[in-house]
């Protein structure tokens, strides 16, 4: 993990200046050959000129004038690219400093160097080997208030914890593992974190859970989160809803194109996104009332997987028709949405890696959002889509979609056919919401098979700043 301060005193560290201006050059760090060597570099912005100085390395980034939140994703990724040149110098810590650049500019450039430095190691054997050298970052500003650092450090953290957890293979991370981590990494934060057990769920009669898990050999679990501090601004919680299929075959509908499940422990995205989001909303002491509502379970074929054609009693009452058991986020993440129902919510947000079609509309540069919020709710989230360059695009939610949904004999089936695959499942969803509603489909977002810019190939965490971001928004 990357340790970030706020004008700490470290010894040897490497430094970047950040400037807007090539008369904004520190003429006290630098020869007159260091110089003229800089200044034909940084033609442009968000160029860089690194100059080896035998006992560090120091670095001139040019920024733009403008903080415009294009050009602080650009600082971001100016972040990720100087990170692999400390690295590449094994450099052990960093120190950030404005020379003439806006504040956000520091803080951003921090934040790409903080992710870009996540690594994967546990399987490794060499893993010491492997790790990046670099270990601190120090943010050097006499303007730069101590929270903001506080919820800069606050969301790498949660980014990396959700990295690890999808990460992680089946092998080690079944629904019951995914149940502990939750608790081990959050409560010390001062989360309120019960488990319900498959005993429990039986109880409550939580159908869509129940029949997905049918097929596993483990049992499922259902981790509710509460973060309630006492100065909360909001007298009804916003309540975050993740999809925790730990691993998904697609049960005996078979996932049948080549590779397509090479990844797919990478199909609880959603629980690790709310999950990370709400250990984020604690870590920073964001006063905003958030609960937190993880059904996990894998979805195998086994001789008692539930089956194309079964009809499902719901935890709220209505009927399914199975037509596919690939579709089975939907199911689980159903009857949690009726679950949420008693807390009686202001908002509930959900995350799920739900459709392929959502991939094939956006590809891997946004996730898609729709759902019954107000105007105002949904570009909330898109501004913090901005803001993080976590982006979203709403899709049109018509009510004619709900037509397609229709079974001869059950209250819904729960696929829609060919087309608009997106919108009928998130429609699926709408029918057990009764609140202010967003669903968020983050399949695009939420792995990369290849590295870029500040994030590694894998997991990456999609959805955990944006959310975080959302509700410091809300909490101001």
């Amino acid at each position: 993990m990357t340790r970030i301060g706020l004008n700490e005193k470290l010894e040897a560290a490497s430094s970047i200046y950040l400037i807007e201006k090539k008369e904004d050059l520190p003429t006290d760090v630098c020869t007159s050959k260091e110089l003229d060597y800089i200044s034909q570099t940084l033609k442009d912005d968000f160029n860089y000129a690194v100059v080896n100085q035998y006992d560090r390395q120091l670095v001139i980034v040019k920024v733009a004038n403008e903080n415009s939140y294009q050009n602080i994703e650009k600082a971001r990724k100016a972040g990720a690219k100087i990170l692999g040149v400390l690295n590449g110098a094994k450099v052990e810590s960093a120190e950030i400093i404005r020379a003439n650049a806006s504040d956000a500019y520091l803080v951003a450039v921090a934040e790409g160097m903080a992710l870009a430095n996540y690594q994967f190691l546990k399987y490794f054997k060499d893993a010491d080997k492997k790790r990046n050298t670099l270990n601190t970052i120090n943010i050097v500003s006499d303007s730069i208030d101590q929270q903001n650092v506080n919820e800069l450090i606050a969301g790498v953290e949660a980014n990396s914890w959700a990295k690890d957890m999808v990460n992680e293979p089946l092998s080690y991370l079944t629904a019951t593992e995914l149940a502990n981590q939750i608790v081990e990494k959050t409560t010390p934060l001062g989360v309120k974190v019960e488990v319900l057990d498959q005993l429990k769920i039986e109880t409550l009669k939580m159908g869509g859970l129940l029949a997905v898990n049918q097929g596993s050999l483990d049992p499922a679990t259902f981790t509710i989160m509460e973060w309630k501090p006492e100065n909360a601004r909001n007298t009804k919680p916003i309540v975050l809803v993740g999809k925790g299929i730990v691993y998904d075959t697609g049960g005996l509908s078979l996932k049948p194109t080549a590779n397509s499940m090479d990844f797919m422990k990478s199909d609880m995205g959603g629980a690790a996104a709310m999950a990370g989001a709400i250990y984020a909303v604690a870590k920073a002491n964001v006063p905003v009332h958030v609960v937190g509502l993880i059904p996990a379970t894998d979805n195998r074929p086994s001789g008692n997987a539930y089956a194309p054609g079964d009809v499902i009693n719901m935890y709220n009452g209505l009927t399914v028709e199975v037509l596919n058991t690939d579709a089975e986020g939907r199911m689980v993440m159903a009857d949690a949405l009726s679950y949420a129902k008693k807390y009686d919510p202001e908002l509930v947000i959900d995350a799920a890696t739900l459709t392929g079609a959502a991939v094939a509309a956006l590809g891997p540069e946004a996730s898609a959002i729709m759902g019954t919020a107000g105007e105002k709710t949904m570009e909330g989230l898109k501004t913090a889509g901005f803001s993080t360059y976590e982006r979203v695009v709403e899709f049109p939610f018509f009510e004619e979609y709900g037509e397609y949904l229709k079974s001869d004999i059950a209250d819904l089936k729960n696929i829609g056919g060919p087309l608009a695959g997106t919108i009928t499942a998130g429609k699926f969803l709408e029918n057990f919401t009764d609140y202010p509603w967003i669903h968020v489909d983050i399949a695009p977002t939420a792995w990369s098979k290849a590295a870029k810019d500040y994030t590694p190939k894998g997991a990456t965490a999609s959805g955990v700043r944006l959310f975080f971001e959302f509700i410091k928004n809300y909490a101001k």
